[in-house]
């Protein structure tokens, strides 16, 4: 069989194209398709499967009505108030924190040690933390006895770190550091390439913010505030060790639903969870479309 040459428009023979290899490169991410598919793909399709059942294997669609029962529309309620309030007050406080070291003209020194405390604080969460607040704040707690001392009693003046309001400061603590550890790199963004030219274009201090900074942080900003908002919905071990229980979270109804001995019904509590996903998937689409938008300012 003759082998027929092709051409080019020169009359000389044309350069056969390359065989496409498989690069070797893709072996690093099989690990993360593997975590992937072990960690997230296969308990949801375990969750899709359980939440279609009944305590006797029967098809049913009566979990996913039961989610509209008074106690499991408290129960999402309660997660989605605290979540937001501690996503908003950390969003505020861990960004004025990180404006203030980053771009205030504070001393360099204060950088890396907040960093530091941001990087192990925003990590320090459920038994430990929900501990270490009822050894500071709680009825015997240190606080609380050096300010006996003083003659003031917080607990008589009505807080109480049993309570929702205690669970939100309890959240802050590593709500906050965490905006600070997701926050800086933008700021580090605006310093590098926008406030030199803004000000040697001789804009001022208040055309700079307003112009300026303010709306290209603003995608930062809210995306990170969603961030902070999912990783307090789905926070479960530091609010059941320091209430017991009693405050109704979603994540405490579902443990109940799975593992309790007189609300049980893992259907049910498979339907719950379904309900988070949602809600987390929801959570980290906006996440995801705000970051991009970020990404273009600070390319």
């Amino acid at each position: 069989m003759t082998e027929v040459t092709t051409l080019d428009g020169r009359g000389t023979p044309a350069a056969r194209p390359a065989r496409r290899r498989l690069s070797w490169s893709w072996l690093g991410l099989l690990p993360f398709f593997l975590f992937s598919i072990a960690f997230m793909l296969v308990p949801v399709a375990f969750l899709v499967v359980g939440s279609l059942q009944t305590s006797k294997g029967a098809l049913t669609l009566q979990n996913y009505a039961d989610l509209t029962r008074p106690d499991i529309v408290s129960a999402y309620g309660s997660s989605l108030e605290i979540s937001a309030v501690t996503a908003i007050g950390g969003g505020i406080f861990g960004f004025l924190l990180a404006y203030a070291v980053i771009l205030g003209g504070l001393p360099r020194f204060l950088r890396p040690a907040l960093m530091t405390f941001s990087g192990v604080a925003s990590n320090f969460a459920g038994v430990p933390l929900a501990i270490a607040f009822i050894f500071t704040l709680g009825l015997q707690g240190m606080v609380t006895s050096l300010l006996k001392t003083v003659g003031f009693d917080i607990y008589r003046g009505g807080f109480s770190l049993y309570t929702k309001v205690g669970l939100e400061l309890v959240y802050m603590y590593f709500q906050f550091p965490l905006m600070v550890l997701i926050i800086a790199p933008a700021l580090d963004g605006l310093k590098r390439d926008w406030r030199e030219p803004a000000a040697n274009m001789g804009a001022t201090s208040g055309q700079y913010g307003r112009y300026l900074a303010l709306p290209i942080l603003m995608p930062s900003l809210f995306g990170t505030i969603i961030l902070l908002f999912g990783n307090a919905f789905g926070a479960q071990a530091t609010a059941f060790q320091l209430t017991g229980g009693t405050i109704n979270l979603v994540t405490i109804v579902i443990g109940a639903q799975i593992r309790g001995d007189v609300l049980h019904n893992p259907g049910l509590g498979y339907a719950m969870a379904m309900g988070m996903v949602a809600i987390m998937g929801v959570s980290i689409a906006l996440y995801s479309l705000l970051q991009r938008r970020a990404e273009r300012w600070l390319r």
